[in-house]
Parts: structure tokens; sequence; C-alpha cells
């Protein structure tokens, strides 16, 4: 299977339903002034997570990094090789995660799924609204057969044991 049918077009502007007015929309450079504080106020928590897999994101980690990151992002969502969306709160004044919709990198899936919430809502409302919606919007507004939600349905740790994709 390829990653994506050519005709695919992919959702820019999605409500978490139960998320209390936050929405999803894909990431961009412009983010970066909400996305480099998010990342980095949370930065133990998400290196304790996404850390061993991505290296990422570095205790040095500067603003110009993550600024090269987002644009990074924003070139692979228009040339529809991987997806990066923000989390932006209801008056859109703050980031308050991401999600992540990746071709496979291990064997067994045809994407890869994951996201993250800022500390101040880890195992809160908005991330249990997340954790719902996810799944549901994945397997309802995208053309996979096999989604694989990391950290979710498999532990980082056992995808890391995973062979990798051909």
């Amino acid at each position: 299977m390829t990653w994506l049918p050519d005709d695919f077009v992919h959702p820019q502007h999605v409500e978490i339903p139960g998320g209390g007015g936050h929405r999803l929309r894909p990431i961009s450079g412009a983010d970066a002034p909400l996305d480099y504080p998010a990342v980095m106020g949370s930065r133990e928590r998400l290196w304790s997570t996404f850390g061993p897999a991505w290296g990422w994101p570095p205790a040095t980690m500067s603003y110009e990094a993550n600024l090269a990151d987002l644009e990074r992002h924003a070139a692979e969502i228009e040339a529809h090789q991987s997806f990066n969306y923000t989390v932006e709160s209801p008056d859109r004044a703050a980031l308050r995660g991401c999600v992540y919709i990746d071709p496979p990198e291990k064997q067994g899936a045809d994407a890869e799924i994951s996201w993250w919430v800022v500390d101040e809502e880890a195992g809160g409302p908005l991330e249990r609204a997340l954790d719902a919606f996810v799944p549901r919007w994945i397997t309802r507004d995208w053309p996979f057969r096999a989604p694989r939600f990391i950290g979710r349905d498999l532990s980082w740790e056992d995808w890391l044991g995973l062979p990798d994709h051909a």
C-alpha cells in the first residue's frame, strides 16, 4: 500500500469533541512562539515518552531549532509525507499539544499515530478527549486500514522492539 492515495485531502481544522473548544490544525513555522514554550515547559515528560524513539525534545533545543522542526513538519504536510497537527486552545492563543500521523517505521501497520499534551493538561479532560477522539478520527477521516496508536494500543518500548518497516 502506498502511504496515501493521490487524491487524499487532509483535514484542515478539526474540533475535538468534548475538548472544551480545542481544535486540531496543521502546524506551521508561525506556531513557533506558542510551540517552543509548550514543548520546553513539558520537556522532561515529553522526553520520557519520545526521547528513546525520537531523541526529542533535547534539553538544549533552541528556539531556532524548534522553528526549523516546525518548518520541516509544514513542508512534510504540504508534500503529504507526514502530518503534525497542533492542539489549539479555544482562544487560539496557546498550543496545548500535538498529534502526529506518520508513515510506518515498524512492520505491521500502515500508519503510526501518537499525541501529547502539555503538562497542565496531562491526565485531564483535554487529554481524555484526545484519547477518545483521535482513534475515531483516524478511522473515519483517514484512508488507513491498520493504523497503530503508539503509546496507546502499544507502548513505546514495545514499538521500539518491533522489526523495522522494509
